[in-house]
């Protein structure tokens, strides 16, 4: 037999969680519990549901016949009112009553805010395992000196954990855009065919208080305070853009951590976790590259793109409601969701698992602290007499030589060449004393622990997700 074509994010990147979460039983089962909290709201607000309807749809979530959903479907084109007729072939005391009152986007919408809404709440717990690690990482290398660049060329150093302090904070700016998407979700409710609920001031009889107090139980049954204060037949689409917004952050960050571990694992200051038996190349045996890396920020950019979806379907709903909406949205948000779950738990991982090569760094760094100290160097000679501008032009003609002779492959001679001059007035064995490179980081241990301790709290008894997957 042929086989089908199955996207990567479910068959070698997302969690099991995840593609649970965003599986059709998920959807379908959620289906039948937001038409179970109708019926009782509706029963318990006087309409004419019985309680063995209500009891009789609850004993019937979970059992649902895959096959007279597909049949019907085929002949009615409703995948709503499909799942209608096949829960009344369960429930045949309550077919109907099932969906008194609703338009499918009853349960299509609320279905997916819950997921959405879940979902959020997973991706928030191992984003809190990533910060977590790099807190205990940055903590860690607080004081180790390594070069720092700006333009990808050497410049003022800082420390290793400073450096991952920067990785921390887009990570904690992050946490709060996925608490204020969580904290600013709202419910749909029961809000009929153009949002005006007119089928239920018919089916109440005007009482408007009653199909507020229907909406609020039905929203509170799934763990949502407020609902949506208007709406058109579906809730608003801006609320899809939040989300991916959120994560498209997140994509952001793990991109710009993974790219700068690349960068640096190319200098072998610092490498991600290698396996013992893992193999680098099919061709060339001694390659360590980082895969891991790799794999962040190819699923990020992909990510990033993505949540481009949601502004443009946001901006193209028409009035009340149109259906252009559908198809964007089964493929790019569950979509987007899986990838998220599949770059943190990657990232995860890196940050849990980094080598830090001290020899390199060291090497790497005081191979360019001649150059980095000249400032201090001149301060020093001018104290011990020298013509500050005397001294400014020795050093750069002697910079100038040295990294001339640099890139003829010599190692650096700039305290050599200093020396020689008699109007700077210091020997080697003086300036390497200057030389110091923990004189130059400035205040990187203190930022990195002022830092952490504003983050801890927030991770102390916080519900981490630790679940892994295949790497």
């Amino acid at each position: 037999m042929t086989q089908q074509y199955e996207t990567p994010l479910s068959s070698r990147y997302a969690s099991k969680y995840m593609l649970e979460l965003f599986s059709a039983d998920t959807r379908y089962r959620t289906w039948r519990k937001l038409w179970v909290a109708l019926a009782k709201a509706e029963m318990e607000l006087g309409l004419p549901v019985t309680q063995a309807q209500v009891d009789e749809l609850a004993a019937h979530i979970d059992d649902i016949d895959y096959e007279c959903v597909r049949q019907r479907e085929k002949e009615v084109r409703h995948d709503v009112m499909a799942h209608v007729y096949a829960y009344g072939k369960s429930a045949p005391g309550a077919a109907g009553i099932i969906h008194l009152g609703a338009t499918s986007c009853y349960v299509t919408d609320n279905a997916d805010l819950i997921i959405y809404r879940d979902g959020l709440r997973y991706l928030r717990g191992a984003l809190l395992g990533v910060m977590k690690s790099l807190c205990e990482f940055a903590e860690k290398y607080k004081d180790l000196p390594t070069l720092g660049y700006t333009h990808y060329q050497p410049a003022q150093p800082v420390t290793v954990g400073k450096r991952a302090s920067l990785w921390l904070q887009d990570f904690a700016a992050d946490l709060e855009e996925i608490d204020f998407v969580i904290d600013h979700l709202r419910f749909l409710g029961c809000r009929g065919t153009t949002g005006t609920e007119a089928s239920f001031m018919d089916l109440f009889e005007g009482d408007e208080a009653k199909i507020d107090e229907m909406n609020r139980r039905i929203a509170g049954t799934f763990g949502f305070e407020e609902c949506f204060a208007v709406s058109g037949q579906t809730y608003p689409r801006k609320a899809d853009s939040r989300i991916l917004n959120a994560l498209s952050a997140i994509a952001q960050s793990c991109y710009r951590m993974a790219n700068d571990i690349r960068l640096l694992q190319h200098d072998r200051q610092i490498d991600e976790p290698f396996e013992e038996n893992q193999i680098g190349s099919s061709a060339m045996a001694y390659k360590r590259n980082p895969m891991r890396c790799e794999r962040v920020c190819s699923l990020a950019r992909y990510l990033m793109a993505d949540a481009a979806n949601a502004p443009m379907t946001a901006s193209v709903q028409w009035m009340e409601r149109t259906l252009d909406d559908s198809a964007n949205r089964r493929i790019s948000i569950p979509e987007a969701f899986l990838c998220a779950d599949a770059i943190l738990k990657l990232i995860r991982n890196i940050a849990g698992g980094l080598r830090v090569n001290e020899k390199v760094i060291d090497k790497t760094l005081r191979e360019y602290m001649p150059f980095i100290a000249t400032e201090n160097l001149m301060m020093e000679a001018v104290k011990r007499g020298g013509n500050r501008q005397q001294l400014h032009e020795i050093i750069r003609r002697c910079s100038m030589a040295a990294t001339e002779r640099m890139k003829q492959g010599e190692s650096c001679d700039l305290l050599a060449r200093l020396a020689a001059e008699k109007e700077f007035g210091m020997t080697e064995e003086e300036m390497r004393a200057v030389l110091e490179p923990s004189k130059y980081t400035g205040r990187c241990g203190a930022q990195v622990s002022a830092l952490v301790e504003k983050i801890r709290p927030l991770l102390e008894g916080a519900a981490e997700n630790t679940e892994t997957i295949d790497l």
